[in-house]
């Protein structure tokens, strides 16, 4: 299976902006409780949005070049047998391919941008 070369991190709209004044991220604290960043591809993030953080306002979503973090990146598998993008280590910001706001829509959930495979 060829693997996304785009990969997603939702998150605290205030964690990312401290993460930019520090020039990385280390994860959320689920992130930081399992030992490895969680992301989502294209395909798996609206389960991901619905599943873990339905309804919660103020988060961003950031694109992120998979290739840009070697091997720390391991795909393993997550609910449903799903192979799942987890990085083991701090996200270097020069990976970070954008960030935008994730709004909510009028029914509540997270209104997702178009996404890159």
């Amino acid at each position: 299976m060829e693997r996304p070369r785009t990969i997603y991190k939702i998150c605290d709209a205030a964690a990312w902006r401290a993460a930019e004044r520090a020039g990385s991220f280390a994860g959320a604290a689920v992130d930081l409780r399992d030992g490895f960043i969680h992301f989502s591809s294209a395909a798996q993030l609206p389960e991901t949005a619905a599943r873990h953080f339905a309804g919660i306002p103020d988060l961003v979503l950031a694109a992120v070049d998979a290739a840009a973090l070697g091997e720390a990146l391991k795909w393993e598998p997550s609910r449903g047998g799903d192979l799942f993008p987890h990085l083991y280590g701090e996200l270097r910001l020069a990976a970070v391919r954008w960030v935008r706001p994730l709004p909510l829509d009028a029914e509540g959930r997270h209104a997702l941008p178009e996404l890159e495979p």
